[in-house]
């Protein structure tokens, strides 16, 4: 079986795809897990300078797997328990990333959807490529917003446009999402991930002190970003064992979603 995220060096960047490419690297407790121990040994790697948050196949990631919720019983205690283990992970890999030692560059080609959006959000920077496409599909499949949609996002580009974009369940352009702040680069589709590498190459050659007090002093506050994100997962696994969200999910795996 394939290592679900895939870890290699490119001088003294660490570069993590994630790698479950034939499902848009859609989340998955395994696939969360991996990142975090990924994510632990860049943290004790001194060599490491700064990491590139990217991936295999054509999407970053469609959020939390639609079908593995649907695989459990509707309303179930076991679909609560699942969804509770996935966004604990989660929203702990949120964190990790938003407080790692070293700066981290997201680099995002094709859709980036649901709960994946907060892995993008919590990096330093984030690259896309000029194709990517971001959506929240929570109030197409039933699901309640994770992953940063309120806990990180209204900060980011205010209150009212994340309203409108997740009740609306609009679609982004790379180039919407740059004007409304959500990245901080574009790059010709296909080349985010050089893009992202050379932004690292290029940080390396900065004073080290001087990054680590620019990112302490503007990265996510982790003691609030931790109170949000615990807010959205007490009513995600609410919303998830209700009716109308078994519902959606068939819908939704009847033929929506990403291509």
């Amino acid at each position: 079986m394939s290592a679900l995220v895939v870890v290699e060096r490119s001088g003294s960047t660490a570069v993590l795809r994630l790698n479950r490419a034939e499902r848009h690297n859609s989340l998955v407790p395994e696939l969360l897990e991996a990142l975090l121990a990924a994510l632990e040994r860049v943290e004790a790697d001194p060599e490491v300078r700064a990491v590139v948050l990217g991936h295999a196949g054509r999407s970053f990631s469609t959020g939390g797997d639609v079908g593995a919720f649907a695989a459990f019983p509707p309303q179930s205690a076991e679909l609560a328990q699942y969804a509770q283990r996935l966004l604990g992970l989660l929203n702990e890999a949120i964190l990790r990333l938003a407080v790692l030692r070293c700066p981290v560059i997201a680099a995002v080609e094709g859709w980036l959807t649901g709960g994946a959006l907060g892995l993008a959000l919590a990096c330093d920077m984030t690259v896309l490529g000029e194709g990517a496409r971001i959506a929240p599909y929570y109030t197409v499949v039933g699901f309640s917003p994770d992953g940063g949609w309120t806990a990180m996002l209204p900060q980011l580009i205010g209150a009212a446009r994340s309203r409108a974009i997740q009740l609306e369940n609009t679609t982004l352009t790379a180039g919407q999402a740059a004007a409304l702040g959500m990245i901080t680069h574009l790059a010709p589709s296909g080349e985010a991930e050089a893009m992202a590498l050379s932004l690292a190459a290029g940080l390396k050659d900065k004073v080290p002190g001087s990054v680590a007090s620019t990112r302490a002093l503007l990265r996510w506050d982790a003691g609030a970003l931790a109170q949000g994100l615990e807010r959205e997962r007490v009513a995600f696994v609410a919303q998830v064992t209700s009716a109308e969200a078994a519902a959606g999910m068939r819908r939704f795996l009847g033929g929506a979603g990403a291509d």
